[in-house]
């Protein structure tokens, strides 16, 4: 061709146009997952294995997963999964300080009342006073309770050696929690009254018919569970809500996987990033009052939840089974978020502060702010893995820092009031501070059968 420029005329619209059908098949391919598609999927995911750090944990991951290819995975491989799977919250996380017990104590300004302490020095649970006083307290060794050979899936040995949660009920018996293992229930003088045996994990709560909702967990395959960014080739750690009645007994459960796939919010599952621990959900709270006319997910009876892994807050209608409302992107792992009388949520958000942990108060619906405490520099906290918070009936917050063994009580200004740090140790050689994975606030005349046995003593 002698024109030069009708040559370069031609090359351009030549190259114009491969480009375009490229980038037409592209989204063709993507669309109805051809060959190309599935190609880059693949590709991706193993960039994510190799560089996730939840893919460097331990290397058995990637093996275990290479090998699984499209098979069903073997009970062997099972075991390995869960084994790393298995977050291991631990008896102790930091050196001990030199200071213990109850530091700081504002008579005047702190809400006065009796503290529910879990420890993770022991399996047991305490009550004790503002001051620091024990006044009760609740124990009982796992082996009291299965004192034969009883092992799930090689869960850590550390779980069966305390509690990771414990709820104190009105009358004096105490649940507690032997994390993927069990629950047990105990009278006031810590005699066994029952026990459950399962993978139970996290949180429980007690509605006002005495049915108790927990969170348990299964390996399994879930062949429902398709997403775009994610493939999996085998069983994952699904959650459930479990229900029981009174006495320890199975009513019913279903699967929060399940409630996610049966509803709008289903796009939130394609938030997981972890292949087999996927939500890691750590909070249930069966919401008991109706907030209906403001705030219309927030009915009598249904249930908020937290997933950590993706970092998602959530409401089901157990009726249904079905998520009716869920919210993400302001927080990262958080935990324990709480109703407020006001419909306002208030949550622990662990790192979410620039890598650090605050505490924040929130319009559900608006999603804006009411209120924040972070701590000033010499009061910033921290806790990576667990933590806990409550409103109090005064307006202050009560903060537990679960890995620095410690607790404190703020004003709605940030002012600390009340703070404890906890007296126990954990460690070889008791060099740390054994964990507080929860401190409760009770009001100081709900417990009658305390003042009896004060007066009997």
């Amino acid at each position: 061709m002698k024109n030069p420029f009708l040559k370069k005329l031609l090359l351009f619209f030549g190259f114009s146009f491969l480009i375009l059908s490229s980038f037409t098949y592209g989204i063709i391919s993507v669309r109805r997952r051809h060959l190309p598609y599935k190609v880059y999927l693949s590709l991706y995911q193993q960039k994510r294995k190799i560089f996730s750090p939840e893919w460097k944990r331990d290397g058995i991951w990637h093996k275990v997963r290479h090998n699984a290819g499209d098979q069903e995975l073997t009970e062997e491989q099972r075991e390995a999964i869960a084994k790393i799977s298995a977050l291991p919250y631990l008896k102790g996380y930091n050196t001990a300080p030199d200071v213990q017990n109850v530091t700081i104590y504002d008579k005047q300004s702190a809400y006065n009342g009796l503290n529910f302490v879990v420890s993770a020095d022991a399996p047991k649970a305490f009550l004790m006073d503002m001051r620091g006083k024990l006044l009760h307290e609740w124990h009982k060794n796992f082996e009291d309770v299965w004192p034969e050979p009883y092992d799930i899936i090689n869960v850590p040995e550390v779980y069966k050696s305390y509690w990771r949660r414990a709820y104190l009920q009105e009358q004096g018996d105490v649940l507690g929690m032997f994390m993927n293992y069990g629950l047990v229930k105990l009278d006031k003088d810590s005699k066994l009254l029952w026990s459950y045996k399962s993978r139970v994990h996290h949180d429980l709560f007690v509605a006002e018919n005495g049915n108790i909702y927990v969170l348990t967990r299964e390996v399994r395959k879930n062949d429902n569970l398709s997403l775009e960014s994610l493939t999996f080739d085998g069983p994952v750690l699904e959650d459930f809500i479990t229900i029981l009645s009174p006495e320890g007994k199975e009513i019913r459960k279903f699967s929060l996987i399940d409630c996610f796939l049966n509803s709008d919010y289903a796009s939130h599952l394609e938030h997981i990033k972890n292949p087999f621990d996927i939500l890691h959900t750590n909070t249930i709270r069966r919401i008991d009052r109706n907030f209906g006319n403001k705030y219309p997910m927030f009915k009598k009876g249904h249930i908020l939840v937290s997933m950590r892994e993706i970092h998602t807050v959530a409401v089901i209608d157990p009726e249904r089974e079905k998520v009716v409302w869920a919210l993400t992107g302001m927080w990262k792992y958080q935990h324990e978020p709480r109703l407020l009388e006001n419909g306002n949520l208030l949550l622990f958000d662990n790192r979410g502060n620039d890598g650090k942990t605050k505490v924040i108060e929130f319009d559900p619906l608006t999603q804006e702010v009411v209120w924040t405490y972070k701590g000033e520099p010499a009061e910033a906290f921290y806790s990576r893995e667990a933590g806990n918070v409550s409103r109090l009936p005064n307006g202050n917050t009560l903060i537990t820092e679960s890995e620095n063994g410690k607790a404190f009580e703020v004003t709605p200004e940030g002012k600390i009031v009340w703070e404890f740090f906890n007296p126990y140790r954990a460690g070889d050689n008791n060099e740390l501070i054994a964990a507080l994975y929860d401190v409760v606030r009770y009001d100081q005349n709900q417990f009658h059968w305390l003042a009896l046995d004060a007066k009997s003593e």
